[in-house]
């Protein structure tokens, strides 16, 4: 048996002593749109896909959010909820500018930012000497900044780590801010109900509240033993982010790759309808990986795949940048794919691609992965995987 020994090194300066700071444009593509043009103010407003072509909601202003809809929803069932919604497609080069215009405000504060999306990032200003090195002071100058030189609001979060700066940030939006000193976290995320932990979901939950668990609180009371031996390696994380510990450093540099899912067939598949049934069970299985890598990191995707390998062993790929993981997208990419051969295949596959330090980011399209889940196949065999 082989094993394998991760040796992690300890961050430089100790994690009560940072001050990081997470900061997130309210309902960014509707809050582009309506700063562009005034008359969509004061009225339910969702970027995305328009409802007689099965499309997705991509974000909404708060004024459609009151009805009901939410990001990731399909557009006919938002405007069953809210029949005065108007549906506006996306612009990603305004939103592109807005964004860059945003980080290069960031970028003043600190050079440790380390976008998450078009609309959302993490700033470590531990360091910082801006506002005589506070990190409240320094989160309410960003925040002005953005409003008077981009036209956006942000909000705002402060604390010791990304996991509670995170939530902090959601605490008083829209256009809030939030901090939670050091000697607050203990009190702040023992009050934490459980479906506040980055990776919790519906399922997760409902295992959770078995135990007896409902709260932070509640789940310190469990060991480190015990939720691995429920849990897994997720619940390493579960025993600290109950506790409020999170070591991750703000990366700007870090990586990014990809996640795929594969498999191949000892019956060739002849018939684009095969192909079509064979992409669902593999739609859910990404969707499982996804949900357990963004347990570690958020993420953003820019591209969704679908790769083929013919009976022949000749292989294709058909790619197209995303918003998200969308089943019709990728159906539309799989028969894009078959269409350039027409020969029964042997390998089908699925995969997102994320972005590396130097790409343009790409907005994040959905804010937690239970959104995407609901967008996923229901009907398949496998099993799968903050609103802003």
């Amino acid at each position: 048996m082989l094993y394998i020994c991760t040796v992690f090194s300890l961050p430089a300066m100790s994690p009560a002593t940072r001050k990081i700071i997470h900061c997130d444009a309210d309902c960014f593509y509707a809050s582009v749109e309506m700063r562009d043009d005034p008359s969509l103010r004061g009225i339910p407003l969702a970027v995305g896909g328009q409802p007689d072509q099965r499309g997705v909601v991509a974000t909404c202003n708060y004024e459609a959010r009151a009805f009901g809809v939410r990001s990731a929803m399909p557009s006919a069932q938002a405007v069953k909820l809210c029949p005065d919604l108007r549906i506006i497609p996306p612009s990603m080069a305004r939103y592109q500018e807005a964004s860059r215009r945003i980080m290069a405000i960031y970028r003043d504060y600190t050079d440790l930012v380390e976008p998450l999306s078009l609309d959302e990032a993490y700033l470590d200003v531990t360091l910082g000497d801006r506002c005589e090195g506070s990190a409240t002071l320094m989160a309410r100058e960003i925040r002005a900044r953005v409003a008077a030189e981009v036209g956006l609001t942000v909000s705002a979060g402060v604390a010791p780590n990304k996991f509670i700066a995170k939530i902090a940030s959601d605490w008083r939006k829209p256009d809030g801010l939030f901090v939670v000193k050091p000697a607050e976290v203990d009190a702040f995320v023992a009050a934490l109900p459980v479906e506040r932990l980055f990776g919790v979901g519906k399922v997760t939950a409902e295992k959770l509240r078995a135990l007896g668990v409902d709260s932070c609180a509640d789940l310190r009371s469990h060991s480190l033993t015990e939720l691995i031996e429920r849990f897994g390696v997720f619940g390493q994380r579960l025993f600290e982010r109950c506790r409020g510990i999170d070591t991750r450093e703000v990366s700007p540099d870090r990586e990014r790759k990809s996640i795929s899912v594969e498999t191949t067939y000892t019956r060739d598949l002849r018939t684009l309808a095969d192909c079509e049934a064979a992409l669902d069970p593999l739609l859910r299985l990404l969707a499982e990986r996804i949900e357990r890598a963004r347990r570690n990191e958020p993420f953003a995707i820019a591209k969704v795949f679908v790769k083929i390998r013919f009976a022949d062993f000749s292989r294709t790929t058909a790619e197209a940048g995303a918003l998200g993981v969308d089943a019709r997208q990728c159906r539309e990419l799989l028969a894009e794919a078959v269409g350039r051969k027409r020969r029964p295949v042997r390998l089908l596959g699925v995969g997102v691609r994320m972005l590396d330090a130097e790409a343009t980011r790409q907005l994040r399209l959905f804010d937690d992965w239970d959104a995407v889940e609901r967008t996923m196949p229901t009907n398949a065999g496998d099993n799968a995987a903050s609103q802003a």
